[in-house]
């Protein structure tokens, strides 16, 4: 290399080298103040898409985990309701076995005809009044076969949805609660014309409301069981869900946190080309010195 005044290539090259140096070195830093390995697309490009996509995806079924959290909360106060409606139907059928025998006057049977409408009543009230989040489970809103969600008030049975997408084998099923009122269980005044247990205020009447009753509790049972069919599939739901949210966690870590051991082992090194690029820089900046002694300076 010419020893020139004009140009001092050595400090040229050895500022760049620096440059380099301290860029990489800021990047090392930067990664490990954040803990991250991509903290902006030049990093790495294909990897903050990849990223952002699993990052949408974990959150999407975080929200689904508590998606069916809520409706199995929703179960709980449907089937705490029916076990209410349950005592209430046990009652009835104790009234019917009393007024179905022949040692109670007409009298005695229309009292305990009283309390038989009373309970069927308290049966209807319960299925009204129960509610989960303004959603009434147990008056037939839920009952029907299809689902409607056009509207701002959904209509039809209930969809649960969990999954970050919108396959209906894979993201949501439905939740259906059949009509729990009185008149829908065929029990009570209310009843339908052909229904077995409207009244127990003659024996022939309370013999009938006995088979009547026994109905309406195997109605109620199914609708039980189906709810509690139902939070079981929902727990299912929920464990399958944490695991894929678990091991999507632990591929985006792999994307997008940095190995702290390897990187620090990469900001030493850079520290040391940066600390060896200055004190080159400040030689070969003392270089041109030299052409001076032969000038005669």
């Amino acid at each position: 290399m010419s020893l020139v005044i004009n140009h001092n290539l050595m400090a040229m090259n050895a500022a760049r080298n620096l440059t380099t140096a301290y860029s990489n070195l800021g990047t090392s830093v930067n990664r490990l103040s954040s803990g991250l390995r991509i903290n902006s697309a030049a990093d790495d490009a294909a990897g903050l898409a990849i990223r952002e996509l699993m990052r949408a995806d974990i959150a999407s079924i975080n929200q689904g985990v508590r998606n069916a959290m809520d409706a199995i909360s929703m179960i709980q106060t449907a089937d705490g309701a029916l076990g209410v409606i349950d005592e209430k139907l046990i009652r009835m059928k104790e009234l019917a076995e009393q007024a179905a025998t022949g040692t109670y006057n007409s009298d005695q049977r229309l009292i305990i005809d009283s309390e038989y409408q009373a309970m069927a009543s308290e049966i209807t009230r319960i299925a009204n009044a129960t509610d989960f989040n303004g959603i009434y489970l147990l008056n037939g809103n839920l009952s029907a076969e299809t689902h409607n969600g056009e509207g701002l008030n959904p209509t039809g049975k209930l969809k649960v949805h969990f999954g970050a997408g919108n396959d209906s084998a894979e993201d949501y099923y439905y939740i259906q609660i059949g009509n729990s009122t009185a008149s829908a269980l065929g029990v009570g005044i209310g009843a339908g014309a052909g229904a077995q247990a409207k009244s127990v205020s003659t024996q022939a009447l309370a013999q009938r409301a006995l088979e009547g009753i026994q109905q309406a509790i195997i109605s109620k049972d199914k609708i039980r069981a189906n709810l509690g069919a139902l939070q079981n599939r929902l727990e299912n739901t929920i464990t399958n869900l944490q695991i894929q949210a678990e091991n999507l966690q632990a591929s985006e870590s792999r994307i997008s946190d940095v190995d702290v051991a390897l990187e620090m082992t990469e900001f030493v090194r850079q520290q040391i080309l940066s600390q060896a690029a200055v004190a080159m820089l400040s030689q070969a900046n003392s270089l041109p010195r030299m052409a001076m002694q032969l000038l005669g300076g």
